[in-house]
């Protein structure tokens, strides 16, 4: 009888752990999971170590339920590499958990190596079974298996001992060095882990048939979880707060449910004056300072400005209402932050930001901002935009200094400042130029006429009169941005460019139609090229024998809707928005193509073609003529390369380098318009040419100007002294050619010859 209510209390105890065992087994797995998508950063090893006991403890369950010895001897390999594994998720948790998860710290390599090794010569026990064996018990009247241990497993215990050594050292130096209040969360890890060890070593020892250290285990896992994921040091963060509230740069006050002040921090009590130990007046003194608060919802942020000792101080008041778990009202606080320095450096970055530092007038930016606000708020008032720019201020710069410059820029704000009105916007565009916006009905153009007349500026002992010309422009506050307002004020300028009496221009739809053929052209422009609607005519170039030797290539266009278009209808437009290149390298092309169809006949015949400023800037202007003329066959002394003056105004000496690398080449080089200019004979002693083009206005239509005749005969002197053939082009009356002749000229070109001709009427010209 009392054998049978001993077997019976046994099953239970067997059976009670079974249960327990399996419970915890199925906690563990859910905590897996759970740490598993934390958004925390430790997370991952969280649930690696979960894991991993989910192992030590399925295998003790497995033995526990078996009972026959492969199912045994299956748990204890699950539950000893489960040990090994959880050492594994242990040291790379420790490492995360005491040093940080973005540490950059790693374990070492050896533990890892342990650890593999380990497992290996317990999966090789099998074979070996140097490891442990199996012997039949019995527990409790029912069989049982127990494993045996040889030498591997003994090896097995010391290796993960010394990590587990290894792990409690750590946390022991982690526990010294933190303060005492924030250590508690390694403490009661580091306590489990030992509880766990010894449970552990006594449960070998003991050769107990059940493993109650998986109590410990199932404890560790759950404090590890806790203290991970869950645990938030209360006493640490009441303390912190404390320590941050006293120590806060702003104003802090804590009320009770009356209103009444309970504590306040040190700047609380300086803004309060109060001693720090009666907040009784605190209150009164705050509502007398900044006034009854605006809300009555308890739960604000209100801006406030004050006088104080006539400085005027800018605070913000946030006041919050505090309640108990109840959602009952336990009090409120109020913080009083001090913005002076903030708002005030905010103004001078907003000045800054919107305002130009030399002038004091609106940015570019920051005035067409305003405009177009001021169009949205003043929808049926009609406006003037208006294009301020200085002429020729480079030369002021130039002579008087840029203190000077700057000087007359202030002056020249001061003035666009005082004919302004409130109604008015305005600001520095860029550099030397102001716009302004202002209502049609305030203009007076008259008056301003008037006061630009005799615009003086004077500084010291210096004195300076500005041209200053202003576009107008009838404001389109629908259609257009005001950028573009700007520029089309800035374009009616055009047409007083050269004005020194007139000083306002106005935009109208004459420059609206140049406008507007200026785009179309352009646009037609590729296809004209492809098309070939832009053609060269020729223009005969002959000797002093009146025989043509050669001719100038000239652009003409040839359009489809507006029939014959003269190139000062087109390459004025191309040179300002840089498609005169492409002009340019089509009309090379075309010479090329002329020069290599007339073949051995008139091989001695040569065309000019003029090479614009503009083509230096897009291409290397001696690759392309040397490649064209390669690639058509032609002698490069056939195509000869026209240039102007102005093509050396800029970077002159690069553009020598050009020219002299083309006649090297073999190419022969022309300067057109000679005299037309003001440079000429200072650069004609440097520049690399081989032709001297005369301009012929130096006659004009009649030979009796004595002083005309004499300068042109000089000149071809001069060149020929130089070594350099004259032309003069121009000719139209044969008195002129007769004249050219005997002064020694040697080319010749004009309409006395022909005017500029298609090739085929060239040609026949030619026959």
């Amino acid at each position: 009888m009392q054998l049978c209510i001993g077997k019976k209390a046994g099953d239970r105890m067997r059976i009670t752990y079974e249960v327990i065992f399996a419970l915890f087994t199925v906690v563990l797995i859910v905590l897996t999971v759970v740490a598993k998508r934390s958004h925390r950063a430790i997370g991952n090893s969280v649930a690696l170590l979960e894991l991993s006991l989910v192992f030590t403890v399925a295998g003790n369950l497995i033995i526990l339920i078996s009972e026959n010895e492969l199912l045994s001897s299956i748990g204890c390999y699950v539950y000893f590499i489960g040990y090994d594994f959880v050492m594994f998720a242990m040291v790379r948790f420790s490492v995360k958990y005491c040093i940080g998860v973005n540490s950059g710290q790693t374990v070492p390599f050896w533990v890892y190596g342990l650890l593999l090794f380990d497992t290996v010569q317990l999966l090789l026990n099998p074979f070996t079974g140097h490891a442990f064996g199996m012997k039949e018990d019995v527990l409790e009247g029912d069989p049982y298996y127990t494993f045996i241990p040889h030498w591997g497993q003994n090896l097995h215990r010391v290796i993960d001992y010394m990590i587990l050594l290894m792990l409690i050292t750590i946390f022991i130096i982690i526990v010294k060095k933190m303060p005492r209040i924030y250590a508690e969360k390694y403490s009661v890890v580091l306590f489990s882990m030992i509880v766990g060890g010894v449970w552990q070593g006594f449960y070998f020892i003991s050769k107990s048939p059940i493993n109650r250290s998986i109590l410990a285990l199932f404890a560790f896992g759950l404090f590890i979880f806790y203290f991970s994921l869950c645990y938030k040091p209360v006493r640490l963060l009441d303390r912190m707060l404390s320590n941050i509230a006293s120590e806060m740069s702003e104003a802090l006050f804590m009320f009770d449910p009356n209103g009444k002040c309970i504590w306040a921090n040190e700047k609380g009590c300086e803004l309060a004056e109060c001693d720090g130990n009666n907040y009784d007046n605190v209150s009164q003194t705050l509502i007398d300072m900044f006034g009854m608060p605006e809300s009555e919802s308890g739960d604000n942020a209100e801006q406030r400005v004050l006088s104080l000792d006539n400085e005027i101080r800018y605070y913000v008041l946030e006041e919050n209402s505090v309640f108990d778990e109840n959602k009952k009202p336990s009090g409120s606080y109020l913080s009083i932050r001090d913005i002076t320095e903030e708002k005030m450096k905010l103004k001078r970055e907003m000045y800054e930001a919107t305002h130009d530092r030399l002038t004091g007038l609106y940015t570019s930016e920051y005035l067409h901002q305003r405009i177009t606000e001021l169009f949205r708020n003043h929808p049926e008032r009609d406006y003037l935009i208006l294009f301020v720019d200085v002429k020729n201020f480079k030369i002021v710069n130039d002579i008087f200094g840029s203190e000077f410059g700057d000087y007359a820029l202030q002056c020249i704000a001061k003035w666009v400042r005082d004919q302004m009105s409130d109604n008015c916007v305005y600001g520095r565009l860029n550099g030397d130029t102001f716009g302004a916006c202002i209502p049609a009905d305030e203009f007076s153009s008259q008056e301003i006429e008037n006061e630009l007349s005799h615009f003086v500026v004077r500084k010291d002992n210096a004195a300076y009169q500005l041209l200053i010309h202003i576009g107008v422009y009838a404001a389109d506050k629908k259609g257009k941005d005001v950028s573009v307002m700007f520029d089309r004020a800035h374009l009616s300028l055009s047409t007083i460019q050269d004005e020194y009496n007139v000083h306002i221009a106005f935009y109208d739809n004459e420059i609206r139609a140049k406008l507007m053929w200026n785009q179309s052209i352009s646009t037609d422009l590729p296809e004209a090229i492809r098309t070939k609607q832009i053609r060269p005519y020729f223009q005969p170039i002959a000797d002093n024998n009146g025989n043509i030797i050669g001719a100038e290539a000239l652009a003409r266009w040839i359009h489809p809707e507006h029939g014959f278009m003269p190139p000062s209808s087109f390459i004025p437009v191309f040179e300002r928005n840089g498609m005169i290149v492409e002009v340019d390298k089509h009309m090379w092309r075309c010479a090329c193509e002329v020069l290599s169809g007339w073949g051995k006949d008139k091989e001695n015949m040569f065309v000019s073609v003029n090479i614009s400023p503009k083509d230096f800037y897009f291409m290397d202007v001696a690759e392309e003529i040397k490649r064209l003329v390669k690639e058509y066959g032609i002698a490069p002394c056939r195509l000869r390369i026209e240039i102007t003056e102005t093509v050396m105004m800029n970077e002159a000496d690069k553009r020598m380098q050009v020219l002299d690398d083309l006649r090297k080449a073999g190419f022969i080089v022309e300067m057109d318009d000679f005299g037309s200019g003001y440079s000429s004979l200072n650069m004609l002693k440097d520049m690399p040419v081989d032709v001297l083009k005369i301009d012929m206005k130096f006659l004009g239509k009649s030979s009796d100007t004595s002083k005309a005749q004499t300068i042109v005969k000089n000149i071809i002197n001069l060149s020929e002294e130089l070594g350099i053939s004259s032309l003069t082009e121009g000719v139209e009356t044969e008195e002129q050619y007769h004249i050219l002749n005997q002064m020694g000229c040697r080319m010749f070109q004009g309409y006395y010859f022909s005017k500029p001709l298609p090739i085929e009427d060239f040609e026949k010209l030619l026959a």
